[in-house]
């Protein structure tokens, strides 16, 4: 049975124009102003690209600082021990522990935003790739996450850090902040993930690279923007 959307989604929807490309500028500032969420909702770019994912090459997969950070606290946790796992502590890490942290998650525990792991814990870590794998937590070297710099780590963690991947049919999604920032920050934070997915073009990519651009916030109906404003 198909879903039925609200009233307030359908008004949302009527200010839209479907076939139209919005230049990023306009297309945030309609994003904002169609909100109807009574909280303050997340804003979110999806990248449609023309990649096959069955290539290992042809997979993205990274993280990036965006400059005015999400709006959201990230809780962080950090498996490592001794020296390492004192400096987590002292970068402002919520949980830090090796054998005792995994036992927590492994008893279904999952309160938190960011898994950071030292090299040395992944063996332990690696025992909750069936609970972490799937929810996109699992500490990973290319999104910098199993480093030993456990500082830098948990800074970018807690200063607005994203990761970004493609799933199966080549699209990539990612939260960019709130419909309460400014537009200005909203379109910086756009331009500076969009940036890092169009330059992590494959070299087996032929043709048109990024398909279609769009976004939206949480409730909302999604806005397309013209790939060329990027």
């Amino acid at each position: 049975m198909a879903h039925k959307r609200g009233k307030k989604y359908q008004d949302a929807v009527k200010q839209v124009e479907a076939e139209k490309n919005y230049s990023l500028d306009e297309a945030v500032d309609l994003v904002k102003k169609i909100d109807f969420a009574k909280f303050d909702a997340t804003v979110e770019i999806a990248f449609k690209l023309n990649v096959d994912t069955k290539q290992a090459d042809q997979q993205l997969r990274g993280a990036v600082v965006l400059p005015n950070g999400t709006g959201k606290d990230q809780t962080v946790v950090v498996f490592a021990k001794g020296d390492k796992a004192k400096e987590a502590e002292a970068a402002g890490a919520d949980f830090v522990g090796e054998d005792d942290l995994v036992a927590k998650i492994q008893d279904g525990w999952l309160d938190f935003d960011v898994a950071i792991a030292t090299p040395d814990m992944m063996a332990q870590v690696g025992r909750l790739g069936r609970v972490l794998g799937p929810k996109g937590l699992m500490p990973n070297p290319k999104t910098g996450t199993v480093t030993m710099d456990v500082t830098k780590a948990v800074n970018d963690s807690k200063a607005g850090k994203v990761t970004y991947r493609t799933d199966r049919d080549g699209n990539v999604a990612v939260p960019v902040g709130k419909v309460s920032f400014d537009s200005d920050k909203l379109v910086e934070n756009l331009e500076t993930i969009a940036n890092v997915v169009v330059s992590a073009r494959p070299a087996a990519v032929k043709g048109t690279y990024v398909q279609h651009v769009s976004i939206s916030s949480t409730f909302g109906p999604s806005v397309n923007v013209d790939v060329a404003s990027l």
